[in-house]
């Protein structure tokens, strides 16, 4: 068994890690919005890998969800790349923020 070491707030059986492209901004409006992001309860990290232009979050999501990190960036007009691929990850990530938030509400059952 690999034990983790998450942050307070953050459950391992929920944790997403969400990969999302910003548009080219200026590194000290970045940093200031990735510091608030790393702010949120819930979060267990964000990362910005210069290389890739690439930010990634990890996330409790019953909790918080992707548009909670968008809506930081928005603030800080950072806008996120509109590409198609962006475009496909971002409903993707939405659909598995709700389905983990639905599903944890539903009681399991079996047919056996």
């Amino acid at each position: 068994m690999l034990l983790v070491n998450l942050r307070h707030g953050v459950s391992e059986a929920v944790l997403v890690i969400q990969d999302l492209k910003p548009e080219s901004c200026d590194q000290r409006t970045l940093e200031d919005a990735l510091q608030e992001i790393d702010h949120l309860y819930s979060l267990d990290s964000v990362v910005f890998d210069e290389k890739k232009r690439m930010l990634r979050l990890a996330y409790d999501a019953l909790r918080i969800c992707i548009e909670c990190g968008e809506k930081i960036l928005t603030r800080h007009s950072i806008s996120i790349s509109q590409g198609w691929w962006n475009r496909f990850k971002k409903d993707h990530y939405r659909f598995v923020d709700q389905n983990i938030k639905d599903n944890a509400t539903k009681e399991p059952w079996s047919c056996h």
